[in-house]
């Protein structure tokens, strides 16, 4: 089979289209046929520094859409032939990924197989940020970094669907924040935010800051809270040191910081992540949220995808599609 691998870190020029061993699930796992890949900029890191990578070569990727391929020893409830979108754990730069089958799950009515490539790592993050760790009460304000991309644009929905007081985002450039504010945002700041904040809530503050990049940005984030706020962290983008925080920044405030990773929670409680992925994908039927996917890429163009998010230029979900006839069916 085809994939895109890496066989040494660096940037988007090392991602190299290579044959090689088709994957069969083991025990507990499924194999899908691939028919799209999301592109996260979770890959952009594997690729870069080597997040999460456990060897090289490596083949990147978290979610894909498809259809079972191949069940291993004692999966119930999935059937070859059947439609699903996957997170996996890597590999999913490929014509054949596997996936444990507690993280695969079958499309809902009424979605294709091109929207289920977005649904496996941005919509149960969204969702988490905002009602499981976030815990967003209607009339709270929300601050969210990154509010053009994938993330971004579902949690704005999500908190305009919970009832949110008002929904500020960060973003880096004037088209991004064009483009956010059909998603959700009342007021979008582009590069610093902290006086525009203070600015925007009379000085308040807001009651959730939402930060997946990390270091001065999340110190920032933490700055610009209420009285009470609280800050969740799901991504250091920013590959700053680990950051620290104690009683002087939290007990002024009575603030509160809280973290968030999917890929973390697939392999502590697979159990809650099935549940919450179930609850969020719900809000894709019932036309809560939609996915915008902006920009689509064959396997073989995976390096042009990294140099497109990894310019920061991008907006709404990117995708790699994989399976020719299987992805246009």
């Amino acid at each position: 089979m085809r994939a895109a691998q890496i066989q040494e870190y660096g940037g988007p020029e090392v991602l190299k289209i290579v044959e090689t061993e088709t994957p069969r699930p083991g025990p507990g796992q499924v194999s899908v046929d691939v028919a799209y890949t999301g592109v996260n900029f979770a890959d952009l890191k594997a690729r870069g520094e080597g997040y999460r990578v456990p060897s090289l070569p490596f083949v990147p990727g978290l979610e894909v859409s498809g259809r079972v391929r191949e069940v291993g020893a004692g999966v119930e409830g999935l059937a070859v032939g059947q439609e699903v979108a996957a997170l996996t754990a890597g590999g999913a730069y490929a014509e054949v990924a596997v996936a444990d089958a507690v993280t695969v799950f079958p499309l809902p009515e009424g979605v294709d197989l091109r929207t289920a490539a977005t649904l496996p790592t941005v919509l149960p993050t969204a969702y988490a940020l905002i009602h499981a760790v976030g815990r967003l009460q209607p009339g709270e304000t929300l601050l969210v970094q990154g509010a053009a991309g994938g993330i971004g644009t579902v949690v704005g929905q999500l908190a305009r669907a919970t009832g949110a007081g008002a929904v500020y985002g960060v973003v880096s450039s004037a088209a991004k924040a064009e483009f956010a504010r059909g998603y959700g945002y009342d007021e979008v700041f582009v590069g610093e935010f902290e006086t525009p904040v203070r600015a925007a809530t009379a000085g308040r503050g807001v009651d959730l800051a939402l930060d997946p990049v990390g270091g001065d940005t999340l110190r920032a984030g933490l700055a610009s809270l209420a009285t009470y706020g609280r800050l969740v962290s799901f991504g250091n983008a920013s590959s700053a040191e680990p950051w620290q925080v104690g009683q002087p920044e939290l007990y002024s405030g009575a603030l509160s910081v809280s973290g968030f990773s999917i890929l973390t929670l697939a392999k502590t409680d697979p159990a809650a992540l099935r549940a919450l992925t179930e609850r969020a994908f719900a809000t894709v039927v019932d036309g809560t949220v939609s996915l915008p996917v902006t920009a689509e890429f064959g396997l073989s163009e995976a390096a042009e995808a990294h140099r497109v998010m990894g310019a920061r230029t991008s907006r709404g979900k990117l995708l790699l599609r994989v399976g020719g006839n299987l992805a246009t069916g």
